[in-house]
């Protein structure tokens, strides 16, 4: 690891502030020969200092880019620079799912709260290049709307930042004073904004399950995508909800303002939503400016199993591909394509499992879109990654029902398995668990 001998001007922050501007083609001089280049995801990736480094890419050498969830395509990612500048992945996108395909990048599978770990045994963490709100006026950056792996570093690895006017200035883990850097740029990009999913009467009836599963009082972990939002759009007669979830997204924003979720009955961090990065809307990014309500903490505590065990009533619902009458889940590959990571999924399902009144929803629909193909299934599809083991899983949800299956023996499993598949393959399914012993 780097050693944190970025701290050499000393002064007043204006004074440091002015010594620290710097151009973006300036970074190629802080990058040496087999650099460990540190970006946050999402919103979180410096475009303005990612776009100076592809363009002075043919300069360098063996420069690895460590980054999760990629929202924007560069050349690179495609391997159009060699060995001068790869990608290393630890939760593919839509943007590097193909180039993963065609090998021009790598994939680290990982948990989400171990990344920084990782990071720390397996890098030299050369460099955090991150995008930052503007300083205020005692010279403190906030990293905005990320914590995610990089906060972890903060005043160990030196920094580079932009200074983005768009991203909102968020309160928590994720401040770095200007001490702590190496230089920063200004830019005028605008945020990446992820709208809120249309949600369908399937999606509604699976999330009517979950809801009436839901305590008042609980502290919820909720992914993105149509059923969670369901989920969401469901809980408005709920009173005194706390969040701590990896995610903030726009549809937990009626819930704050309806007064449902308020934190009052968390056993950690009350009255606060504690997250460790948040992607939506300009709306979404508005309602963080300055709030003190939110905070955002690194993964490494956010996502921690022991950190969610100590909260009461824990409830995390999170999305699955195809589940097998062992319970295995596969929500990160289609077969062995890889379509995504295993993010915080495990993370959650094993800190539920020792929450006192925790529970764990895993989700999906009973078929395919188009009808063809169940996604319970007797056996995972070949070469499918299994995200959430038969040893961990809690629940599993459809729009048919619910499956409690954790201390539940397999045949018990099979059963309840099949009663919330599609009754179109039901007896299919019924005559394949006979063939595998399982009834």
């Amino acid at each position: 690891m780097a050693s944190a001998d970025f701290n050499a001007v000393k002064g007043s922050p204006e004074r440091m502030l002015a010594e620290k501007r710097m151009s973006a083609d300036d970074l190629l001089g802080l990058v040496p020969e087999g650099a460990d280049l540190i970006v946050p995801l999402a919103n979180g990736e410096p475009t303005l200092l990612m776009d100076a480094l592809e363009a002075g890419a043919r300069g360098l050498s063996e420069v690895r880019v460590h980054q999760m969830h990629a929202l924007h395509d560069r050349d690179y990612l495609h391997g159009a620079h060699g060995d001068h500048l790869r990608h290393v992945s630890y939760f593919l996108s839509p943007v590097t799912r193909g180039p993963y395909a065609k090998g021009n990048l790598d994939l680290v599978p990982s948990h989400f709260s171990e990344v920084p770990l990782l990071l720390r045994r397996t890098t030299d963490c050369t460099l955090v290049l991150a995008a930052a709100s503007p300083p205020d006026r005692h010279g403190y950056f906030s990293l905005g709307t990320n914590a995610d792996y990089v906060a972890s570093f903060i005043g160990k690895v030196p920094f580079v930042l932009e200074v983005t006017h768009a991203m909102p200035r968020t309160f928590g883990r994720n401040q770095i004073h200007v001490s702590q850097i190496a230089g920063y740029v200004e830019s005028d990009r605008p945020l990446l904004e992820v709208p809120p999913p249309e949600v369908t009467e399937r999606d509604r009836r699976i999330a009517a399950h979950v809801v009436e599963r839901i305590p008042d009082g609980a502290t919820l972990q909720v992914g993105i995508g149509s059923v969670p939002q369901a989920i969401l759009d469901g809980l408005v007669a709920h009173r005194d909800l706390g969040v701590h979830t990896e995610l903030v997204s726009d549809g937990m924003l009626e819930l704050v303002e309806r007064g449902v979720i308020n934190g009052t009955a968390k056993t950690q961090n009350p009255g606060k939503i504690v997250t460790t990065f948040a992607l939506g809307t300009r709306r979404l990014y508005d309602f963080l400016q300055d709030n003190p309500a939110v905070e955002l903490w690194p993964v490494d505590y956010v996502n921690d199993p022991r950190t969610i065990a100590r909260e009461r009533s824990f409830v995390s619902v999170n999305a699955t591909l195809e589940v097998d009458f062992l319970g295995q889940c596969a929500s990160e590959s289609i077969g062995s394509r890889q379509y995504s990571g295993s993010g915080g999924q495990s993370d959650f399902a094993r800190g539920c499992m020792y929450s006192k009144g925790g529970k764990a929803f895993v989700v999906l629909g009973s078929t395919s879109n188009d009808g063809r193909i169940s996604r319970i299934k007797a056996q995972l599809t070949p070469g499918a990654a299994v995200t959430t083991n038969k040893n961990t899983v809690d629940h599993v949800v459809t729009e048919y029902g619910v499956a409690e299956l954790r201390g539940r023996c397999v045949r018990s499993r099979t059963q309840a398995l099949i009663a919330i598949a599609h009754p179109d393959f039901r007896d299919a399914l019924t005559a394949q668990a006979r063939e595998l012993g399982f009834l």
